[in-house]
């Protein structure tokens, strides 16, 4: 399915260099970012207490932050999920020492929690008739271990795509595809360093996601490569990655546009618990698009690939070959 047709291939490699200096500059910056400001850890990676309260009506949020910001819990994280009725509210161990309460370090001792205490404290600075549904505690080692997990599954996803390029088209498109991703990887974490945004394991699920969703536009752009080189030999390389992206730009407004529409809706209709989700799928669908069309394929080109390295030349058969009597 097309919307349109370019009939004149755009000269992309033409502005090869240029388009990989702007991603190595946007590449280092990250890096900065992410070694000067590092990630701001939700409570599933640094340890705290979950806690979920729910009320008779409309939840005061800024009344419950006043509260707990008054009794010493600095930066508590107070929003609504499910309804306006319903509020959970997140203490990180590194913020919440208050003289007030249990100490959350006594909490990961004990894993104890006074809700007399909080109720008095903060809940009831909400409205009237709330009351605590549910308290859950996440200890500091359990945050180490998803944080070890969540990067053992990125370096086994990075793995598994090399694998499977090497596989259906051939080393040098491998190569070319997992710096693309890994470079889509490392921007959507320096934003979130830059910006101080909450960086949680439901973003971590919008990483691993963007990996898979970046190698299939890559896929699609080294399929069109494979067949351009079968049909059309008198092209030079850059002509034929040219033509190969030029041919699938149609699609890749199609898929992307309507994905894009999705995570857009969840982005600002989906509330606290969706929002930086939407948005670090938001960043790596921009860049992905980017990065596979071109990072991957001057990389390709730069590495040399070649007609052969694709089609297998066919060997010529001569009267000798078959049986012999």
């Amino acid at each position: 399915m097309e919307f349109f047709r370019i009939r004149r291939d755009i000269p992309f490699m033409k502005h090869a260099l240029a388009f990989n200096v702007i991603s190595m500059v946007t590449f280092l910056l990250a890096v900065v970012f992410l070694v000067t400001r590092g990630l701001n850890f939700s409570i599933e990676f640094t340890g705290g207490v979950v806690i979920e309260a729910r009320y008779e009506q409309a939840a005061n949020l800024e009344g419950i932050r006043t509260s707990l910001d008054k009794a010493g819990v600095h930066e508590p994280q107070v929003q609504n999920f499910g309804t306006s009725r319903d509020v959970m509210i997140r203490l990180a161990l590194k913020d919440a020492n208050n003289p007030a309460l249990t100490k959350l370090d006594e909490i990961s001792k004990k894993q104890v929690f006074d809700q007399d205490k909080f109720t008095a404290l903060a809940i009831a600075q909400g409205g009237p008739g709330g009351k605590i549904s549910r308290v859950e505690f996440v200890g500091p080692q359990v945050g180490k271990e998803l944080a070890s997990d969540g990067a053992l599954a990125l370096l086994l996803v990075c793995v598994g795509i090399m694998i499977y390029l090497a596989f259906r088209f051939e080393w040098k498109f491998s190569v070319a595809a997992i710096i693309a991703n890994l470079h889509d990887v490392i921007i959507i974490l320096g934003f979130f360093a830059f910006f101080q945004w909450e960086f949680s394991l439901s973003v971590l699920a919008a990483v691993l996601a963007v990996l898979g969703y970046s190698v299939n536009e890559s896929v699609v752009v080294f399929d069109r490569v494979r067949e351009t080189f079968r049909k059309k030999r008198g092209m030079t390389v850059p002509e034929v990655i040219n033509h190969a992206i030029t041919s699938t730009i149609s699609r890749t407004i199609i898929t992307h546009g309507s994905t894009q529409m999705m995570v857009t809706s969840m982005l600002f209709f989906g509330g606290p618990t969706l929002h930086y989700f939407a948005l670090a799928l938001t960043i790596g669908i921009l860049f992905g698009i980017y990065s596979s069309v071109l990072v991957a394929s001057p990389i390709v080109m730069w590495l040399g690939i070649k007609r052969e390295d694709l089609i297998k030349p066919v060997r010529d058969k001569t009267t000798n070959d078959g049986a012999v009597v």
